[in-house]
Parts: C-alpha cells; structure tokens; sequence
C-alpha cells in the first residue's frame, strides 16, 4: 500500500486532542473519518505527536496508508473538502518510502507557546494565546530558561501521568521573544527538542512566567530542575497558547 505523509494545521480548541479517544472529538478521528470517504477500508493513521486537548498545530505530521496511487496533490484536496467544515487542514501530501513513520522517524519536534500580557481581553486571539494582565521580565525569564537548555532529568516538568519511559530528555532550545502589540506585550516561547514529556512545554513556560512576574528567581528554576520533584514546578500553563510548529526528519518528506 502506498504510503503518504501529510502536514495538518489545526485549532484544537474543539478537540480533546490529537488521539481518537471513545465518544470525544480528536483530530486524528476528523482526518481517518476524512481518509474513510475517500477509501472505507484505510487503516489508522500515526502522528508524529499526540498534542493535548486544546492545543493547536500548524505543522504536525501523520502518515497513513492507502490502496490508490493518489496524486499528492489531488489527495490533499480531497481531504480539505471532506474535513469541512472542521478546522483542520491538510497543508500539504507527499508519497513516502514505506519506512517512514510520523514518529519514529522524526529527530525533531519545535513548538511555539505565545504569552499576551495586556489588560483589555482577547479578541481576535481569544483561545490562540495565554492571556495575563501584567508585563514581564524577559530577561529573567531568558535566565531562568538557560538553566533547563541540555540533557537533564525533567521530573519536576512532566505530567503526573506521563507514560514516557525516561524523564530524561535533551532540549534544544528554549528562545524568548518580546513584542509590542496594541496596548500590551506578546512574549514568545520557542522551544525544540526531538522529543518532549507530557506536558513538559505547558509546565516550563508557566515556571517561567513566575519568574517573568517576580515570583520565582531565576535560580529557583535550578532548583526546581534538580529537585526531581513535580511538585516543585510552577503551574501549568493554559493549552491556548501553545502550538506544535514542525517536525523535522532526516530527509524532509514534503521537499
């Protein structure tokens, strides 16, 4: 069966997350049910990420298998017109080897988390960012984000009920960037590792932003860190902020 790999946007907010799950929306049931009105018997389709409930994506990454040679193109088209009117779309189809894999092959995943500080409500933005009232120090924030760039033991920043084997991950990079918008800031975290922890991402940048409002140092985000301990993390950010911005692979499969 060919195999093809599709890039997928999507605003989760509607959805209980990524991962099908019994008598609750996903995205993955949006894009089989999708699949299904082009070719009843398709199997399931793998993710290169299974985000939580309310999180957005703009360049997550599944595969799927199908019994027609469809045109990548055309097959992207397809799909966008039988997901309607639910917003997920599928930006991109590519044929691919049939040892690619959405997760397994993957080297790389990069999120994005924006943070709104003004005292006017949300509109356009409602449920696309994490909105507080105060501006932060970004500064601090940037220093108390230094201290959780490597490979370390990320207990304190994992879910309770996190199924990875090992707390033990990588990251990258954590980049903090400050915006001026109308009446207020924007503070975007970036963030980019080959795997994350449930959770990890929510978990860091709500600790970071108590150290951007003066509540933490930036070395009790060290402490945190070392302590091995959830308890000692910060609070969870919202899932209206964050975004799964891309997923990276040894060759890109939509070149």
């Amino acid at each position: 069966m060919p195999r093809y790999a599709l890039k997928i946007e999507y605003h989760g907010a509607p959805f209980s997350g990524w991962q099908r799950q019994a008598n609750r929306p996903s995205v993955q049931e949006a894009v089989e049910n999708a699949i299904r009105r082009l070719e009843p018997d398709a199997p399931g389709i793998m993710a290169a990420g299974r985000t939580d409930a309310g999180v957005h994506a703009t360049g997550q990454v599944a595969h799927c298998d199908l019994a027609r040679d469809w045109d990548p193109f055309r097959l992207s088209e397809a799909l966008n017109y039988h997901l309607k009117p639910a917003p997920v779309a599928i930006l991109q189809a590519a044929r691919v080897d049939d040892d690619f894999h959405a997760r397994f092959s993957a080297i790389e995943r990069r999120y994005l988390f924006r943070l709104i500080a003004r005292r006017a409500p949300l509109t356009h933005d409602r449920g696309l960012a994490w909105r507080i009232l105060s501006p932060l120090d970004v500064d601090a924030m940037r220093l108390g984000a230094s201290h959780l760039v490597g490979h370390h033991d990320f207990t304190t920043f994992r879910s309770t009920i996190c199924q990875a084997k090992s707390p033990v991950k990588t990251l990258d990079e954590i980049t903090i960037t400050e915006h001026e918008i109308p009446q207020g800031r924007e503070y975007r975290f970036f963030l980019r590792a080959r795997s994350f922890l449930h959770n990890q991402v929510r978990s860091i940048v709500g600790t970071l932003e108590r150290v951007g409002a003066g509540a933490w140092t930036p070395e009790d985000v060290a402490r945190a860190l070392a302590a091995r301990e959830r308890a000692a993390c910060g609070p969870v950010a919202p899932p209206d902020g964050l975004y799964l911005t891309g997923v990276r692979y040894p060759t890109d499969p939509f070149a």
